[in-house]
């Protein structure tokens, strides 16, 4: 079975590639270096051919969504972006159907359906609605904020120098664990409704963030701030915390932290204490 999976040049397009092929199938990353163009529609009628099955990761936020300011953080053009996702779906299934696509899987995030004030994430349920409508069968996955990604809410939350995180609670996941969910989904039948994934930790974003900045050049200090927007959206307590029936991942940041760093820069950063006592061994 052909499958083809959609990315922006992400590490987790490589990472579904080849999970899908490890249940025998024949998986194909597309993105624009490889000459289509999902908002012109270029490229995508021969991508398509002979696909069974589409695994769509556009979407979910992205530096790439506006433009980095040394004063606001990152500035968002809500209206550019709705325009973009929407016509890039939209290209995007159309193409699938004209290919006889069976199976539509799409990454969206958690929280999507109660953060509909923000123009982001707006954008990012009218995907999913069209994606709904349209007559493919389907299956959505919503992520937490992946592991990956601490690195780049750091950049889009910083202002004057210092980064502004709000306090609010998350269960962040990994992208290997995330990619072992899609490639397993589009290996089955659609599930025609929205599944979650979330690791299986909870803790604050501030705290997500803060034990990522290890690098030891890193001038930047982070403050807890409950008006700080996360990608354009403001945040309550709980809107990014998945459903009781959402799938842990087994993967741990702490763990997945210490794998990442080398043993010098360990002892360097005393790491582990940037983790709160919930990080690693469960829920605050």
């Amino acid at each position: 079975m052909k499958v083809v999976v959609i990315d922006d040049g992400g590490s987790t397009g490589v990472e579904t590639v080849a999970r899908i092929n490890e249940h025998r199938n024949e998986a194909e990353l597309v993105s624009a270096s490889s000459g289509v163009d999902m908002v012109t529609g270029e490229g995508l009628p021969e991508a398509f051919e002979s696909c069974s099955v589409v695994v769509d990761l556009s979407g979910p936020p992205s530096l790439d969504d506006g433009v980095l300011t040394e004063d606001s953080g990152l500035v968002i053009d809500e209206e550019a972006v709705m325009e973009t996702l929407c016509r890039s779906t939209t290209n995007l299934l159309s193409a699938a159907a004209a290919a006889g696509v069976k199976h539509y899987v799409a990454l969206s995030v958690v929280g999507v359906d109660r953060l509909r004030e923000s123009g982001y994430f707006r954008a990012l349920y009218a995907k999913e609605t069209l994606i709904r409508q349209s007559r493919i069968p389907y299956s959505i996955i919503r992520t937490t904020q992946l592991f990956e990604s601490a690195g780049d809410i750091a950049e889009a939350a910083t202002e004057d120098w210092s980064i502004w995180v709000a306090p609010v609670q998350i269960r962040p996941v990994s992208c290997a664990d995330v990619a072992v969910l899609l490639a397993h989904t589009a290996s089955f039948r659609p599930l025609l409704g929205v599944r979650e994934i979330a690791g299986p930790d909870e803790f604050g974003l501030d705290m997500f963030v803060r034990a990522a900045l290890t690098d030891i050049g890193e001038y930047r200090r982070l403050f807890p701030d409950d008006r700080s927007p996360y990608f354009g959206a403001r945040l309550r307590r709980h809107d990014l915390l998945p459903g009781a029936d959402a799938y842990t991942a087994p993967t741990r940041y702490g763990d997945w932290l210490d794998n990442r760093l080398t043993p010098d820069s360990r002892d360097r950063h005393n790491r582990p204490s940037r983790l709160p006592a919930g990080g690693r061994h469960g829920r605050e």
